[in-house]
């Protein structure tokens, strides 16, 4: 049975997420100062406090966690080295990031065009940033599937649309940061949140029900048991798997309640039985999963799409480039043959 764990997601004084969590050695989410910030502590302070932000800001518009902690590097150089006092380093440090993550994205859009199979965002364990005005804005906005949906707006729709609905700047804020006039920026906002509301689902999840039912999910799940999968299945549930050609991956995505929950109780009581462990963990803000392997290494990332008390969709990521933030990979392909191996004896 998946177990729950809480693992991984306690943060340190810094806002960064604990040991494990992080790419490689390095647990905490976004750079630490480098040197040079000897030289100027209150600037070091005040970034600090900030950085929280920042990479919440750069990850919504990035939907990568190793791409948004670059922003956010590259960011604190920009503001150590800025020749000017800085008056707002609030101002300064939003607007830096959400113009590097913009240039960034437009050039990742160009890659992503030649990606292998479906792609997903990296996967998120802990949002470092917390504020308890906006916690159903930020807990929203992190899910797998809104990202999905932001991939539909262009670079500036998108970082419109994050820091105003979002993180609640005001016009004038989101002016400065993206370089447009207020004007330009209230009718990329009003195009974001049409295109955002088109796909939007129209049932909400309740958070205790959501959970209630992915725990008995996770139990099917380890038991094998068709019946009880399919049951918690949405009719027209999808299960998808983003391996970039990195890792074995599924040929297209599996449709239907019934094809889904066949696949699921033969895959993974075998994965069980050759020392994959899976652990119950939030993803993206989600009921989830982490797949290791027999020596902790992470496999994949298992997420689940709960609306209207029924599974919508399975996202699986098992591009060990989307992992790595996570610690180490675990080697996809060895555990494949393993699998095929396991199946074919007890058959």
């Amino acid at each position: 049975m998946c177990r729950d764990t809480d693992s991984g997601t306690q943060k340190g004084a810094d806002g960064g997420t604990g040991a494990g969590e992080g790419r490689g050695a390095r647990g905490d989410v976004g750079p630490h100062p480098r040197a040079d910030v000897r030289a100027d502590p209150g600037k070091a302070l005040e970034f600090q406090e900030l950085r929280p932000m920042l990479f919440s800001i750069a990850y919504r518009i990035l939907g990568s966690v190793s791409e948004a902690e670059d922003a956010v590097q590259e960011t604190w150089l920009r503001f150590v080295g800025s020749p000017t006092e800085v008056r707002s380093p609030k101002a300064f440090l939003s607007a830096a990031v959400t113009r590097i993550s913009i240039d960034v994205l437009r050039s990742a859009r160009v890659r992503r065009e030649a990606y292998v199979g479906p792609w997903f965002p990296e996967p998120l364990l802990a949002d470092p940033y917390e504020d308890p005005a906006r916690s159903a804005e930020l807990a929203d906005s992190v899910s797998m599937a809104a990202l999905l949906l932001l991939e539909r707006l262009s670079p500036l729709e998108r970082a419109v649309f994050v820091l105003r609905e979002v993180f609640d700047f005001g016009f004038p804020e989101v002016a400065t940061a993206v370089g447009r006039s207020e004007s330009a920026c209230r009718q990329l906002a009003v195009r974001a949140r049409r295109h955002m509301a088109e796909g939007r689902p129209r049932f909400e999840a309740d958070r205790r029900e959501r959970d209630a039912l992915a725990s008995r999910f996770f139990e099917a799940l380890h038991d094998g048991d068709l019946a009880g999968l399919q049951d918690l299945l949405a009719a027209d549930v999808s299960l998808v798997g983003d391996g970039g050609g990195r890792a074995p991956q599924l040929a297209r995505a599996v449709a239907g309640a019934r094809n889904v929950a066949r696949l699921l109780a033969a895959v993974f009581p075998a994965l069980d039985r050759i020392a994959v462990s899976c652990e119950r963990h939030e993803v993206n803000g989600q009921p989830g999963a982490i797949f290791r392997d027999r020596d902790g290494k992470v496999l994949q990332t298992f997420s689940l799409d709960i609306l209207d008390g029924r599974v919508q969709a399975i996202r699986l990521v098992l591009n060990p480039d989307k992992l790595a933030h996570m610690g180490p990979v675990a080697d996809a392909w060895s555990i494949s043959e393993q699998l095929k191996q396991t199946r074919r004896t007890a058959d």
